[in-house]
């Protein structure tokens, strides 16, 4: 089934896939938050990866084991680089990365960045021709990403060395009836 990655070639050249819950066990704050509050925890995990994905120019596919419910596959759209997958009942997280992986590299030749601190599937991504990261180096990516955000967008703007008010572009006859006509009120 070719089309299980969901891409379309207008998209970013680079394409990661995040192993979701690998990360949230393997970023400290983020399983904290998950021993009390899971769906916050892959909310907040979510949000900091569509930030980073957008930064970066990636599309980004988000995926979270749901093998053990009896749900059919969940797949939401949350931007046009940016999708969350909840795998179907009795399929795991590892599976649907290989496959899409495998897809991804063959059929679309995008460049695959798989994220997953999983020794073995580590090892079957570069079979497929992927690259992988480690849960830990996204981290750090994000960290740097974030800072440059900061940077870029909170850093000292270049002001224009005059301020070129309205008045300075009137004409002295025109500003003259102006004048005039605030004084009626």
């Amino acid at each position: 089934m070719r089309s299980r990655t969901y891409l379309t070639p207008n998209r970013h050249e680079k394409y990661m896939i995040v192993d979701g819950y690998n990360v949230i066990n393997a970023w400290d704050f983020l399983q904290k938050i998950s021993n009390e509050d899971l769906e916050f925890a892959r909310d907040k995990l979510i949000h900091l990866l569509v930030e980073f994905g957008q930064y970066e120019k990636y599309d980004m596919t988000i995926v979270f084991d749901a093998q053990y419910t009896n749900a059919e596959e969940n797949v939401d759209e949350i931007t046009p680089h940016c999708k969350v997958v909840y795998t179907k009942e009795k399929e795991t997280a590892d599976s649907y990365i290989e496959r899409s992986a495998y897809e991804a590299t063959r059929y679309y030749g995008k460049e695959v960045y798989v994220v997953t601190s999983d020794g073995a599937e580590q090892s079957l991504i570069l079979g497929a021709g992927a690259y992988r990261i480690t849960a830990k180096e996204l981290l750090r990516s994000v960290k740097h990403s974030k800072k440059n955000i900061r940077d870029e967008y909170t850093g000292k703007h270049a002001l224009p060395l005059k301020r070129r008010e309205l008045g300075s572009r009137i004409d002295d006859d025109v500003i003259a009836k102006l004048e005039q006509l605030r004084k009626k009120k």
